[in-house]
């Protein structure tokens, strides 16, 4: 497996750009809750432990970058998912994660255990 051939100087960054604003983990958070479906700032905001502020500036990055969408309804404000993608993403690195966590936990009990004997 391998990056694609064709990205010029502009697609890179705009790559890079997305890596950086998922590179966040308040940003992780808020999408995180945002999983399950439409939610009001102020319900982001509580399943977040954020404060509305923190949360406001993180989600108009997400916004900005087409990560959410921002819906009104009467007086609430409601954002949601735009790209589901993103979770196969974060699925993608959790699983990477996952293996190079239990490869280094692999050397460490056969390190450990030849120096016991």
């Amino acid at each position: 497996r391998h990056m694609p051939k064709s990205m010029n100087d502009g697609t890179l960054e705009m790559v890079a750009g997305r890596f950086r604003i998922l590179g966040d983990p308040s940003r992780l958070r808020l999408l995180q809750a945002l999983a399950g479906g439409k939610r009001t700032v102020a319900e982001v905001t509580e399943a977040c432990g954020m404060t509305q502020a923190n949360a406001s500036k993180h989600l108009g990055v997400l916004l900005r970058d087409g990560l959410v969408l921002r819906s009104k309804e009467g007086l609430r404000v409601y954002y949601e998912v735009a790209d589901p993608d993103v979770f196969r993403l974060c699925d993608l690195v959790c699983g990477s994660l996952e293996k190079r966590l239990a490869r280094d936990l692999t050397d460490l009990r056969r390190t450990t255990g030849s120096r016991q004997r």
